[in-house]
């Protein structure tokens, strides 16, 4: 559904108009069962996606765009009482219209250097304010087409189930459950590290979202109330959000600190009480309570 099918090389995509993007992202399935440790945030050089597609000329039917890599394997797919064995590439769609605008890069730099082939040599499709997975690795095709692609990363896997309704038991028959695919980034603040600074504590951390603007970030010691963070200066719109706090007069002994995240829509962290009715593990943006010992 191009009006000129294209074959770009790396060479190709280097002199076209190059753009760069601080970009700050997760793994969906990070949480504190990992310690928050599956995120990233570094500076992309690639081409608008928008850009490449414009060159190839898009047909009017067209409504999906869907990002091949070269990794492929073996996976079930289940119907019904048949189990089928199918080679597939890794795949990811989004629709035309988030294709059409400006954040999506294909990108072949990280950090002013070549990708290496962890980071998706030679190419890869970077979607600013969304979760790792939509971030598609050593991209080699592109294809657009009418229907909605039903890949198994996208149709089967990376899917959120909530409950809605009733008690939000399994088997409670008011309640309905709720299926949402996993695409950009559920607003959250994680607590990293704490640190001894000219006779008080600081502590310092980090904010992931979709790009919202943020309204503030809040740090709560113990069962004290509610207190504003700093962000930092040289947060951008889609880079993760340091923040710090001043913490004066800290007792010694174990203390609890948690942070949470307010953005310009209201919107507010939810604490793990507020996600019990989510009831997959993907997508888990709850306040991260931190265990310190202070001596």
């Amino acid at each position: 559904m191009v009006n000129k099918p294209t074959e770009l090389s790396l060479a190709d995509l280097r002199v076209m108009k190059s753009v760069e993007v601080v970009n700050g992202y997760e793994c969906s399935g990070n949480s504190a069962r990992a310690m928050q440790g599956l995120s990233s945030n570094g500076r992309f050089t690639g081409v608008r996606l928008s850009d490449v597609l414009r060159r190839t000329g898009v047909s009017d039917r067209a409504r999906e765009v869907v990002f091949f890599g070269a990794d492929r394997g073996n996976e079930d797919v289940v119907f019904r009482q048949q189990t089928f064995k199918i080679q597939q590439q890794f795949a990811r769609s989004i629709t035309l219209e988030n294709a059409m605008k400006p954040e999506p890069l294909l990108a072949y730099a990280l950090n002013g250097e070549p990708l290496d082939r962890n980071h998706g040599f030679p190419l890869r499709l970077i979607m600013p304010g969304w979760y790792g997975v939509a971030n598609v690795k050593w991209l080699s095709e592109i294809h657009l087409q009418e229907d909605r692609f039903l890949g198994n990363f996208q149709a089967r896997w990376y899917r959120t189930m909530r409950t809605v309704g009733g008690s939000g038991g399994e088997t409670d028959r008011d309640t309905q459950w709720v299926e949402t695919e996993v695409t950009r980034l559920q607003l959250k603040s994680v607590i990293a590290r704490v640190r001894r600074n000219a006779g008080t504590h600081q502590v310092l951390g980090f904010v992931l979202n979709d790009g919202t603007p943020l309204r503030s970030v809040e740090v709560k010691i113990d069962d004290g109330p509610w207190q504003r963070a700093t962000m930092d200066a040289a947060n951008t719109r889609f880079s993760w959000k340091l923040f710090t706090y001043r913490w004066e007069g800290a007792t010694s002994g174990e203390h609890t600190l948690v942070s949470r995240v307010t953005d310009s829509n209201g919107t507010v962290q939810p604490s793990a009480a507020d996600l019990a009715r989510k009831k997959t593990f993907l997508e888990d943006n709850a306040q991260f309570p931190r265990k310190v010992m202070v001596s």
